[in-house]
């Protein structure tokens, strides 16, 4: 598992630097920072829905997930539950920047299939390729909302941790077809967490996160019955 290690500790390491940026700026500059985090959320988030889109076989079927998984989340309500965890150790608007910052870690396809290669095949390409960008990230992110955004490093270990150690048995199913799928839902919920940040629209990212079991149970059913 060294890949995830690795990983995770570029998170806490971009963490810390960005902390130490935060404390020496003015409060325009950590303004505009605030707006580059949410102009590049954006970005990303329209960039995955765009480039997958078109190699869709379900175009509807991201509608659908997202329509049941908002249900789902706002009836358990995650992002309250979430942001009352949060707040008990944090009086500013730190569960903006973990939940944006776990949607980025974890929701990608360098994320998801780096720990099954570093399983299956012991390459760690993928992990380092995901290390290097979550390392600029972490400090952009932790620049803007403290280093609180270094816990987003336990949630990505752990993560990513259960799909090295369930690689064996999650492999078959991460096909082209349903990375797809999943990458389409993965960027709109960055496209939300951009699009809060810039206070275009404030949504509940945390709240839509089970929208991403929706193509999991649908792919599941159509493999055992084809």
């Amino acid at each position: 598992m060294i890949g995830t290690f690795v990983n995770a500790g570029m998170i806490l390491v971009g963490s810390m630097v960005g902390s130490v940026i935060k404390k020496g700026l003015k409060e325009k500059y950590q303004n505009i920072l605030y707006d580059a985090m949410g102009l590049a959320a954006t970005a990303l988030g329209i960039h995955a829905v765009v480039k997958n889109m078109s190699n869709s076989n379900y175009p509807v079927l991201f509608i659908v997930s997202l329509a049941i998984g908002g249900l789902l989340g706002t009836a358990i309500d995650i992002d309250k539950a979430f942001r009352k965890l949060v707040e008990r150790y944090s009086k500013t608007n730190l569960s903006q920047g973990l939940s944006t910052a776990i949607v980025l870690f974890c929701i990608g396809t360098l994320s998801i299939l780096g720990p099954i290669e570093s399983a299956l095949n012991q390459n760690n390409t993928y992990l380092f390729t995901n290390a290097t960008l979550d390392l600029v990230t972490s400090i952009v992110l932790a620049s803007t909302y403290g280093p609180g955004i270094a816990c987003s490093a336990l949630v990505l270990f752990v993560w990513q941790g259960s799909i090295y150690l369930l690689a064996n048995q999650v492999a078959p199913f991460l096909t082209p077809e349903f990375m797809t799928e999943i990458s389409i839902v993965g960027g709109v919920l960055i496209l939300a967490s951009g699009l809060s940040i810039l206070k275009i629209k404030s949504f509940q990212t945390l709240n839509l996160l089970p929208a991403l079991l929706v193509p999991i149970a649908w792919f599941l059913l159509i493999h055992i019955f084809p």
